[in-house]
């Protein structure tokens, strides 16, 4: 290959990171433009130490869901059961069997709980040959049952001989003034970058997800990898279903409500396509912040919770839209 056809085939690589990158300091300007609004509309409020931490810590939960569905969405998939499988795991985490033994046993309960949901629904995918539509939504429907029947309706609360998990979301327990939810989340992300950027499992993701029939033909176990996909989604549940417990001291039923709405939100706005193939965990954490400080905002300025979920919708619609817009103008280029 000669060194114009080297450049020629690299082109559309720097293109499409130099996008990439435009679209991650697009959204850190979205942040910059809602901590100025934030700043003039509750001055006495908005800007204090409270308030980023009441920002972080609200986008710990949703935002480790987040890197799991970042993961699915790459991946050509879509789970729509995250919210109550996140339900489940937090009722069967808080019953008194599981809470006698110790907060290990709450913790192990809780991810085995979310990893086993995300198990089935790859299975019924990847092998069972159900849509990804149908199978995360026959998920959702039967984990929020399951979890209704657990708990018999009612708030499980954390045992006092349980309280030292609890003890993490008080502020005594927080880490040079870092509360431990959002080091997990810190954490998580991490180790979700670098498995998506820097290992083979990463790869063989965009590959799937990009183009299915040629990730067979090249050979890659396609059913197995699309299955440890909503696997890895489930962990994510699992991990954020314990932090909820330290949030809330409780399990329920009505846990997790509409949070596959805000993770694909997140995940959209954070420039992953809908299509799959392409996305990054960084733009996911950022359209997360942006989500949550929108919340924040929205809650001390007294707004109704109505018109945040209208103003989620818009964005998420703008977002789609901004995609389809950069696609096309991606492809054109490259076709010329």
């Amino acid at each position: 290959m000669n060194a114009e056809q080297a450049v020629a085939t690299d082109s559309p690589r720097r293109f499409s990171v130099r996008l990439r990158e435009a679209r991650n300091l697009g959204l850190v300007g979205v942040l910059a433009v809602l901590v100025l609004i934030g700043a003039l509309s509750q001055p006495g409020q908005f800007l204090t130490t409270g308030t980023l931490v009441l920002v972080l810590t609200q986008a710990s939960v949703i935002g480790v869901i987040t890197v799991g569905m970042t993961f699915v969405i790459i991946g050509g998939g879509i789970d729509l059961s995250v919210g109550a499988v996140v339900a489940l795991a937090t009722v069967w985490a808080t019953t008194r069997s599981t809470q006698s033994f110790g907060i290990g046993g709450i913790v192990f309960t809780a991810v085995a709980v979310g990893v086993g949901c995300g198990l089935v629904s790859g299975l019924l995918i990847a092998y069972g040959r159900l849509v990804a539509f149908i199978g995360t939504l026959a998920m959702l429907a039967s984990a929020r049952g399951l979890a209704i029947q657990l708990s018999q309706g009612r708030t499980q609360t954390v045992t006092t001989s349980n309280q030292a998990l609890v003890d993490l979301g008080y502020q005594d327990s927080y880490v040079l003034g870092i509360p431990p939810l959002v080091l997990i989340f810190a954490a998580v992300a991490i180790v979700g970058w670098l498995v998506l950027n820097r290992t083979t499992f990463g790869r063989r993701t965009y590959a799937i997800g990009g183009n299915l029939e040629a990730a067979r033909l090249a050979g890659l176990n396609v059913k197995l990898h699309t299955c440890l996909l909503y696997v890895l989604s489930g962990l994510c549940c699992g991990i954020a279903s314990v932090m909820l417990i330290i949030l809330t001291s409780s399990g329920t039923s009505g846990n997790g409500n509409l949070y596959e709405l805000d993770a694909i939100a997140a995940v959209i706005i954070g420039g992953t396509l809908l299509s799959g193939g392409r996305g990054t965990l960084v733009g996911s954490v950022l359209g997360v912040l942006v989500f949550t400080t929108i919340s924040v905002l929205f809650t001390l300025n007294n707004l109704p919770t109505a018109v945040q979920q209208l103003a989620k919708g818009v964005i998420i619609v703008l977002a789609v839209l901004v995609q389809r817009r950069a696609s096309l103008y991606s492809s054109e280029r490259n076709s010329r």
